[in-house]
């Protein structure tokens, strides 16, 4: 339901990864949190409309959330669902597989390509100081892309440039899994892709390229004069009260305390192409005898403007919401990002939309995001004025299918 999951190409790429023993991942051991607006009423009982509310919410939300963490093999994730009504979060399952420490709902975990929007922002907001242009020719800032001329800004933030996505390299994903810790530089990645011929011509075409965004990057730091983790801090982050998102130093693979350990199924080359794991290693994560590899120390450098930021659920939460509604960008920009989705399959009108680095799935507009050890949904509707977030530490469940991205469609159907 990503727009991810409806391409070929990945966010932070797609990832599969091996079982727990899951009968700790089958009960809510997390905190649960209801909470509710301060304007309500009480009613004559002392318990306000908006206290059921929430309550009632999580009753109706908890058992679909933990049958699906059962059904993919989760070992742990938050949720949480904000609607004007209440509030409902909740964490569940372990931080550490054969550990009795619970995920918390405060806990920091990486998350993928959500940091699109973020590097997506951050142009469209030059644009709005006029240091940019969404129909500059790539080749103004960087005259070393093949064909930029005739590449535009906003087909870069629209994946349509067809630039050739370096995750989607066999060499590539052969060197991540040899040597996980490796320091990946912007530049190294973009010659990657740039090497490749292109998917299709600009503008002719819609592929999912981490390519694009790390483009994005590099000109940002270009036209700013400032290291991108600082442009996100000063003109993101700290704006919005965003304490507990960052963007790591290239060089930095630890995640701040709390956070739950991230595990992975197979290999990042044997799950390139399909993140199914074979019928016998699915059959095997059933009976509990294939078990996940520990990739928390990943250095994720190599998704960098694509995809290397580290948040909480709160903090997704105010984030998607400003990033829909406004409080980044100015009106008229805010409503031409809007108008830029799009389906990304012209034959499906019902299919997810992209546009300039923002998605919508069915009511939601937001984004998705997944590496090595995560996946997450953000999501808020405007029109309902409900938000969701869905952290887990898991890419890809045994059959393929994305968690984080499952267990919010599984929770829309039910808002």
């Amino acid at each position: 339901m990503g727009a991810v999951a409806a391409v070929p190409a990945r966010a932070g790429r797609r990832f599969a990864w091996r079982r727990a023993a899951l009968t700790v991942v089958a009960v809510a051991v997390g905190m649960s949190v209801l909470t509710c607006a301060s304007s309500d009423v009480a009613s004559a009982s002392g318990v306000s409309a908006s206290t059921r509310d929430a309550t009632e919410l999580g009753a109706r939300l908890r058992p679909i959330i933990t049958g699906a963490l059962h059904e993919l093999d989760v070992p742990g994730a938050v949720v949480l669902v904000r609607t004007p009504a209440g509030q409902y979060e909740e964490a569940f399952g372990t931080r550490q597989l054969g550990s009795n420490d619970p995920v918390g709902i405060d806990d920091h975990f990486r998350v993928g390509s959500i940091t699109k929007t973020m590097t997506g922002t951050v142009v469209l907001q030059l644009v709005q100081e006029r240091r940019i242009a969404l129909s500059d020719p790539v080749s103004k800032y960087r005259p070393d892309v093949p064909n930029g001329d005739h590449i535009t800004i906003a087909q870069l933030l629209d994946m349509r440039s067809g630039l050739h996505s370096y995750t989607e390299l066999e060499s590539f994903n052969r060197i991540l899994d040899q040597d996980p810790t490796r320091v990946w530089h912007p530049e190294e990645l973009l010659a990657l892709g740039l090497a490749q011929p292109p998917y299709f011509p600009p503008g002719e075409g819609y592929h999912y390229s981490n390519t694009n965004t790390v483009l994005l990057g590099l000109i940002i730091d270009q036209l700013t004069g400032r290291q991108l983790a600082d442009v996100f801090r000063e003109r993101i982050f700290q704006p919005l009260g965003l304490r507990q998102t960052l963007l790591p130093p290239i060089e930095d693979n630890a995640i701040p305390a709390p956070h739950p350990h991230g595990y992975l199924f197979g290999t990042n080359l044997s799950t390139l192409t399909d993140p199914a794991l074979p019928p016998d290693q699915q059959a095997a994560v059933r009976d509990g005898t294939l078990l996940p590899n520990d990739v928390t120390a990943l250095n994720p450098s190599w998704g960098w403007a694509a995809g290397a930021v580290i948040s909480t659920a709160a903090d997704l939460a105010v984030y998607v919401r400003a990033l829909v509604t406004g409080g980044l960008l100015d009106r008229a920009l805010q409503q031409q990002r809007l108008d830029s989705l799009t389906p990304v399959d012209p034959a499906d009108p019902d299919s997810a939309s992209y546009g300039l680095a923002l998605a919508r799935f069915g009511p939601m507009i937001g984004h998705d995001g997944s590496l090595p050890g995560y996946q997450s949904f953000m999501g808020h509707d405007p029109v309902r004025g409900n938000t969701l977030i869905v952290l887990t530490n898991l890419q890809t469940a045994p059959d393929g299918t994305q968690p984080a991205n499952e267990i919010a469609r599984r929770i829309l159907a039910r808002l």
